[in-house]
């Protein structure tokens, strides 16, 4: 244990006793920097550095760096960041046990001792991703749709099974227990760590990008793709840029009937315009301090909709109220207490207190009642407006974003555009509120009592993000309303937020397919990308939980909430200040969530889970590949020694894409249709479409995967005007992608993807990195890339390019008839280094074009030069 600055110091744990602890205010005493004027993420990323300098990864100079963080310099130093813990949810996890799985086989091949691969920090998954809403509106929804979960996915839980066994650091919080963002607050988190007898603040990575939640505890962690948090999870801290950071101050109060979930919705609305993507934001000032800490975790949760690395929040007495409220031990908070008190860490600062980069301010006075949609979050509609701005996108012409659809009278029994076919309360961002949750509870309190009904075309489900959620509903007597208007439980877990709202009934998808019907769905979810919650749906709105409720029972989103009812109750119209509750009617049932009975759940959290108990666990510490699994197959990333060659040469577009292009349509996490590439592949391996499961749970097989990297229905390839679906040209003849990608491979054709702007925006999915490079993809070209796909990318050994001067493929005339050699790269690679893209066009013209290389800094380049990081940290671990 180093001394470095006299930092080492010790500090009252409050129980008599004291725990050593590496002091911020100590550094500054040593006359390091002004850290007491640094934003509190800033120190708290900074204790890392300081306790984990050990000369060699992490340097003296690193410190002082950071120590020395000026609000608005260049931004060229990369710090090296341990984190306390890693987090996982399993559409991420398996294929990173998979990852794990595989380099143990390698170690095996190469004689080593497979033990060397073991997690060095704390690895935790909640299997959350994988529970669908087959089943909704039946008293036994629950149990139904969880047998046919374990049904489904026997074979992934089998191979988790096996994970817990063979590595000593990895555990799993099985299925039917909750979200895992919301596992994490009210479970996992620990807001102080201690090893050793020293003491540091509780920090992490997880491989979800709503990893960001539990900023609203104070706790700094953020979403990865799966590979930097393999290699954080193995020892290698996690690189980045030293980060701006935005403050954001916000002043006064909601007014009465505003939902944090509306106050959510403005904020990624405002941040989004503010551009602080990449940026740390920090909430400050005395209506940050005034704020619940649920409140906090919901603006928190969104962070990456609104594109920032965090949206974090100080700790403060709120925080230790909350950790007390859900169960945690008062000895640990009193510990949490004084550290963060003894490091000058405690309390949400105030104005003037810290220096950020930039200042923005909301005053929460100013919110309205929001919703945000149709097919992004942060594109906020005042509720108010909803039915204009639907009937506005209508009939607006597909190339200005529009449906260009013309609405049609209403018929009695006959679905209409505008319809809702889906209404979900579902997703971390708001199940974890009981604020929003109990509203939700009192709205359909209120609309049972009027005698109102869900209309039988809307498919209404609760998906609580935990059993607590469950618990405190009952206990307000509010449960049981929710069931009768159809919002009866159907698992725990992401469900409809994720994807997985399960089919449609045969009659209504039919009326859509035959009609074209521009029909709707409402959740309180926090992403609306298109066909992400179901495929046939192509209007879907964000909204909270009471909304969500008042929405599925008009029905419809093409109404006027002002003047018209929301339906005809037993006495007459009922509107919709007929149901929604008082600030004070929410308040009176507050207690009922912060009581810490309704959290003895996770006491023995494994428990009453016979279906987990029931699934068998495989010994051994190599796992013993099945080359007939359809699910779990050996990944290829450790089979070959192949570098790759920055030089490339004469490569093909193998896509052209527009902006926006998301992770989703990079690689889909829902159904597979069985006539794309990967649903012909299943069907040739005897899996029936009714087992074909979603391309998440398949996250698995590396044969499923490449066949889905670009197969989302809604992508649209600009080399085939008027095209959407995974299609490309290979040598002017039309096919699939994977399909032509693999004619280019046979002919050892190097290929490029060419974007627009925000290109891997959403979900932090390492297969739409994995299945680039497993095309043959040797470069993307973009206007920008989201922080995550681009790092991710870089990992796989996959050259991120970005225009310059905001040109793009279509300013440059790209039509995919030309070929392209790289430039610049010939003689050595430094991070953001110019290059130079030649396009030879089909007429013989040839045109020079400058692009920036994004990778960033250097330890990306060692990345990308031993392959990628996965074989680069195998190399360390084996020596």
């Amino acid at each position: 244990m180093h001394n470095l600055f006299d930092s080492r110091q010790t500090f009252d744990l409050g129980n008599g006793q004291t725990g050593a602890f590496y002091s911020l205010p100590q550094l500054e005493k040593a006359g390091v920097g002004a850290i007491s004027k640094l934003p509190v993420s800033i120190r708290i990323v900074l204790e890392s550095v300081l306790r984990n300098c050990d000369g060699k990864k992490i340097t003296e100079q690193h410190v002082r760096d950071l120590a020395n963080w000026q609000p608005n310099a260049e931004r060229v130093e990369e710090i090296p960041f341990v984190v306390g813990r890693i987090l996982l949810q399993d559409f991420t996890g398996v294929p990173l046990l998979a990852d794990l799985a595989a380099m143990r086989s390698a170690a095996a091949r190469a004689g080593k001792d497979p033990k060397r691969v073991e997690p060095l920090a704390p690895v935790e998954m909640v299997v959350d991703h994988s529970v669908q809403v087959d089943v909704f509106g039946r008293p036994d929804a629950l149990q139904q749709n969880m047998a046919i979960e374990f049904e489904r996915n026997r074979e992934r839980y089998q191979f988790l099974k096996w994970g817990m066994q063979a590595f000593d650091t990895f555990k799993v919080v099985p299925p039917g227990v909750g979200i895992v963002h919301q596992v994490n607050m009210e479970y996992l988190a620990r807001g102080v760590m201690e090893k050793d007898g020293v003491y540091y603040p509780d920090t992490l990575v997880g491989t979800d990008s709503h990893t960001t939640m539990i900023n609203g505890l104070g706790v700094v962690g953020w979403g990865v793709g799966g590979i930097e948090a393999e290699a954080g999870m193995l020892g290698q801290p996690v690189y980045f840029l030293t980060p701006d950071v935005v403050g954001v101050r916000l002043k006064g109060q909601a007014q009465p009937g505003i939902t944090a979930t509306d106050i959510v919705l403005t904020i990624t609305e405002m941040l989004r315009r503010a551009k602080v993507v990449g940026k740390f934001v920090e909430f400050f000032g005395e209506g940050a301090a005034k704020l619940p800490v649920t409140d906090r975790a919901t603006i928190a949760n969104m962070a990456p909709e609104y594109g920032a690395t965090m949206g974090f929040f100080p700790v403060d007495e709120a925080t230790c109220q909350y950790y007390l409220a859900t169960g945690r031990d008062k000895a640990k908070v009193d510990a949490l207490r004084n550290y963060f008190k003894a490091q000058g860490l405690f309390g949400v600062p105030l104005d003037e207190q810290c220096e950020y980069s930039q200042v923005l301010e909301l005053d929460l006075g100013t919110v309205k009642p929001s919703v945000a949609g149709p097919k992004r979050p942060q594109d906020r509609i005042n509720l108010y407006a909803l039915k204009e701005s639907f009937e506005t996108l209508l009939g607006l012409a597909k190339e200005d974003g529009g449906y260009g659809k013309t609405g049609a009278a209403r018929k009695a029994g006959e679905l209409n555009h505008g319809d809702i076919v889906i209404a979900a309360i579902t997703s971390c961002t708001n199940t974890s509120n009981p604020g929003v949750m109990l509203a939700a509870g009192l709205v359909a309190k209120k609309a049972v009592e009027l005698g109102l009904k869900t209309p039988a075309h809307v498919k209404t489900s609760l998906g609580p993000g935990s059993r607590a959620v469950t618990e405190y509903l009952k206990s307000a007597g509010l449960l049981n309303h929710l069931e009768q208007l159809g919002f009866g439980v159907v698992g725990y877990g992401c469900t409809t937020c994720i994807g997985n709202s399960g089919p449609l009934p045969e009659a209504i998808e039919k009326q859509i397919l035959d009609k074209d019907l521009v029909a709707c769905s409402v959740l309180s979810g926090n992403r609306n990308f298109e066909a992400r919650v179901h495929q046939n749906v192509k209007a879907n709105f964000l909204m909270s939980p009471p909304l969500v409720v008042a929405l599925a029972l008009a029905g419809r989103v093409d109404l006027d909430f002002a003047n018209e009812p929301i339906g005809q109750g037993k006495n007459g119209p009922v509107f919709l200040k007929d149901l929604w509750p008082s600030n004070e009617e929410v308040a009176a049932l507050l207690p009922k969530a912060s009581d810490a009975a309704a959290y003895s759940i996770y006491k023995n959290v494994g428990a009453d889970n016979p279906l987990w108990d029931a699934v068998p666990a495989p010994a051994g510490q190599v796992y013993q590949w099945d080359t007939a699994s359809t699910y779990i197959q050996e990944p290829p990333f450790f089979q070959s020694a192949a570098k790759p060659d920055p030089v490339i040469r004469n490569a093909r577009a193998l896509a052209i894409f527009g902006d926006s292009v998301t992770t989703d349509h990079i690689s889909p996490a829902g159904g597979i249709k069985p006539a794309a590439p990967a649903g012909k592949y299943l069907v040739d391996h005897g899996v029936e479409q009714k087992d074909f499961n979603s391309y998440g749970a398949r996250r698995g097989n590396h044969e499923v995967m490449m066949r889905g990297t670009f197969a989302n229905v809604r992508i649209k390839n600009l080399m085939i005007p008027g095209s959407e679906g995974g299609v490309t040209l290979h040598n002017g003849e039309q096919m699939s992608i994977y399909d032509a990608a693999m004619q280019y491979q046979k002919e050892g054709t190097p290929l490029l993807v060419f974007a627009g702007e925000e290109y891997g925006t959403g979900s932090s999915r390492d297969w739409a990195a994995k299945g680039t490079q497993l095309l043959g993809v040797k470069a993307v070209v973009a206007k920008s890339f989201e922080r995550i796909h681009r790092a991710n990318l870089a990992g796989m050994g996959v050259l991120p390019l970005q225009f310059k001067d905001g040109q793009g493929a279509q300013d440059l005339g790209l039509t995919g008839t030309e070929t392209f050699d790289i430039k610049g790269l010939e003689n050595g690679i430094a991070p953001q280094q110019d290059v130079t893209l030649v396009i030879h066009r089909a007429d013989g013209a040839s045109q020079e074009v400058p692009l920036k290389l994004r990778l960033d800094t250097p330890i990306e380049i060692d990345y990308y030069q031993a392959g990628g990081i996965l074989p680069f940290v195998l190399n360390q671990l084996l020596g």
